[in-house]
């Protein structure tokens, strides 16, 4: 099953350091995902978001306003894999 992670921000600095620490997060488990960058302020107003850079997987925010270290993002990765099974 693919996990599918979405990035939201418009483009910052913290907004591509949250991207670059996903992906490698993803590959590290062999996690099979897809990920979109949603940069547009209005598609990010419909997530209900209150600051970025914010990280969905699957449909669920599970970061929002900082960007967790790569091993933080590998245990809830991991944790959103394991849900999903």
């Amino acid at each position: 099953m693919t996990t599918r992670l979405q990035i939201l921000g418009t483009g910052c600095p913290k907004c591509k350091l949250l991207t670059e620490h996903t992906e490698l997060a993803a590959r590290e488990l062999g996690l099979d995902y897809e990920l979109e960058k949603v940069t547009e302020i209005e598609r990010i107003l419909e997530f209900g978001v209150v600051a970025t850079p914010a990280l969905v997987v699957d449909g669920e925010i599970k970061v929002c306003g900082h960007v967790p270290s790569t091993t933080k993002l590998k245990e809830l990765l991991a944790g959103a894999r394991a849900a999903a099974s």
